[in-house]
């Protein structure tokens, strides 16, 4: 693919679903993890749903090719008034790095967290993920979290 290919970014569609498909197995797969086909179903779904909770998602494409996804959702927050926003997943199929997808697809989100009046938009990745952390650096602020969950 030419490093000069144009890439739009959209909206998911209900044709989507097979790409779709495809590109969350392999980025949850980049994490070392996997989901049951009943949470491709159901996230799928909520994907296309009109609950304003549930999360959102943009396909980035290149000569007509979906290249990237990203998932993200605005939350309420304790500490402020407006809104946040997260993006949970962002991937880019590794014949389409280098060509901007990974920026493409951030800053659409940037634009989707303004027009929803949400200033904070934030994500998180482990700490292997060194390609992408080049990006991240250079259009995000990096904090000093350290995320813990239940085990």
């Amino acid at each position: 693919m030419s490093q000069k290919t144009a890439l739009t970014v959209r909206a998911l569609r209900a044709e989507d679903e097979p790409v779709w498909r495809e590109m969350w197995k392999d980025y949850l797969a980049f994490y070392e993890s996997s989901v049951p086909d009943s949470v491709y179903t159901s996230t799928f779904a909520r994907l296309l749903g009109d609950d304003p909770r549930d999360f959102n998602a943009l396909i980035a494409e290149a000569d007509g090719r979906a290249v990237g996804l990203t998932h993200y959702l605005f939350h309420r927050h304790a500490w402020k008034v407006e809104e946040v926003c997260y993006l949970q997943d962002l991937y880019a199929k590794p014949d389409a790095r280098g060509m901007g997808v990974g920026r493409a697809l951030i800053e659409e989100v940037y634009k989707a967290a303004d027009t929803y009046g949400a200033p904070t938009v934030y994500w998180l990745t482990q700490t292997f993920n060194d390609t992408a952390r080049q990006l991240y650096d250079r259009i995000g602020a990096v904090t000093p979290f350290i995320k813990y969950q239940r085990p």
